[in-house]
């Protein structure tokens, strides 16, 4: 199947699948890899839902992550979670694996993979994905699409295949400032909502971006609200 046919096809398909039981709201994923590039990331989701047990719950991620090549990029994360009244607690790490398959405007869709794979060390759960990854230009405007199949193993929770799926629609304002909504598919959790993102750069290749926003639940089966945000220093 061609690209073209492809990404025809998943765009199509995206809005019925659903991501695996884990939290659906994290981040959208570009397919793209700067060689050289170095970076510290952290991110953080808070969910608000009185009528849920995960209301109050926050998910933070800490990774460090280097290019390769040109083409592939490698990031080690640590994933710590905090429930209300509780305190932080470490719980599982995630290796990322990032392969970007074509030049930027080499097609009309640039095309990327990431693989995962997380270890939770609380439940003996393993947890591998692999996901597609779409981007396209339409004049300031830049649409991203993430697609992926999740397989989840373990002595403890019964082992399953599922997919997910994460959207971006993003207007490219200026470098500090670029309005966007995201759109994420969950079997426990759908939303939508506004994100804003921007980039603060330094001297050299220095620079630091950042995002934030409010997803807002699309079902009575989905946490009201979540906010997500993340800081990323590159160099």
């Amino acid at each position: 199947m061609s690209r073209r046919y492809l990404a025809a096809y998943l765009l199509m398909a995206a809005p019925g699948m659903s991501l695996a039981d884990g939290l659906a709201v994290d981040k959208v994923y570009h397919p793209y890899v700067q060689p050289l590039e170095r970076e510290l990331e952290y991110r953080s989701s808070w969910l608000d839902d009185d009528d849920m047990q995960l209301d109050g719950l926050q998910i933070h991620r800490l990774g460090f992550g280097a290019s390769l090549n040109d083409r592939w990029f490698a990031e080690l994360y640590v994933i710590g979670s905090k429930e209300k009244g509780h305190s932080l607690s470490l719980d599982a790490y995630e290796m990322e694996l990032k392969w970007q398959l074509t030049e930027q405007g080499e097609y009309a869709v640039d095309w990327g993979l990431l693989f995962e794979l997380e270890v939770n060390q609380e439940n003996s759960a393993r947890e591998f994905s692999t996901a597609v990854l779409l981007e396209k230009e339409f004049g300031r405007w830049t649409g991203t699409l993430n697609v992926a199949g999740i397989y989840e193993w373990g002595s403890r929770i019964s082992n399953e295949f599922e997919t997910s799926l994460a959207a971006q629609w993003r207007y490219r304002a200026r470098p500090g400032f670029e309005p966007a909504l995201e759109l994420y598919s969950s079997d426990s959790a759908k939303g939508i909502g506004p994100v804003a993102l921007g980039t603060v750069r330094f001297s050299g290749a220095r620079k630091l971006r950042w995002e934030a926003g409010l997803i807002f639940a699309l079902d009575s089966d989905s946490p009201d609200q979540t906010l997500r945000w993340m800081l990323e220093y590159e160099f």
